[in-house]
């Protein structure tokens, strides 16, 4: 059975919208190589319609970093959305998900491969994770306080127990956290 996960940048208060506004002194060779790593197990990956729009403006073009770019221009997407069509995703290897995303994910994870990303999309993430679908959470907590913006957790979300699965941190002050669910 093949394995979903997902990864975020994130602040110390918990913030992981806009990381491009707060983690870059941060960035250092360990969280390079544990990004290529993670790269390299990843063979299909889940994006939600706001995430896949963003990313669908920036990616096919940027220049800005060529390993992250040809890695997500050729990775084979699938894109949950009630609102675009299939004949709208004109990023390359890009297929709206057709139907139930709980069904399609369930199925997917049954069929052989690698492991399935769940990329630019905290919703979608959040979706997964708390229908037991998300069976790895990492998290790269950068030395920061972001202030505002989107979390991966709110105040009224279920209490949910998490296993910590590794937990290291790099020579620039990130800690990098892998949780899975806990059984129950």
């Amino acid at each position: 059975m093949r394995k979903v996960t997902a990864g975020f940048f994130h602040s110390v208060d918990g913030v992981i919208e806009a990381p491009n506004l707060w983690q870059f002194d941060a960035f250092d060779d360990e969280l390079g190589a544990l990004l290529g790593e993670s790269m390299s197990k990843i063979d299909t990956v889940l994006m939600g319609r706001i995430g896949w729009q963003e990313w669908a403006g920036y990616w096919p073009t940027a220049s800005a970093d060529a390993d992250f770019g040809a890695f997500i221009n050729n990775m084979p997407k699938y894109v949950a959305s009630h609102t675009l069509r299939q004949d709208q995703l004109a990023w390359q290897n890009s297929t709206l998900i057709a139907g139930d995303l709980l069904d399609f994910v369930r199925d997917f994870k049954s069929k052989p491969g690698g492991e399935i990303a769940v990329m630019g999309g905290v919703s979608l993430a959040r979706q997964l994770f708390f229908a037991g679908l998300l069976e790895e959470l990492t998290l790269i907590t950068h030395p920061v306080v972001a202030g505002r913006g989107k979390r991966m957790f709110e105040p009224t979300d279920p209490v949910t127990r998490l296993e910590l699965k590794k937990s290291f941190s790099t020579s620039k002050g990130n800690v990098i956290s892998v949780y899975g669910l806990k059984p129950a």
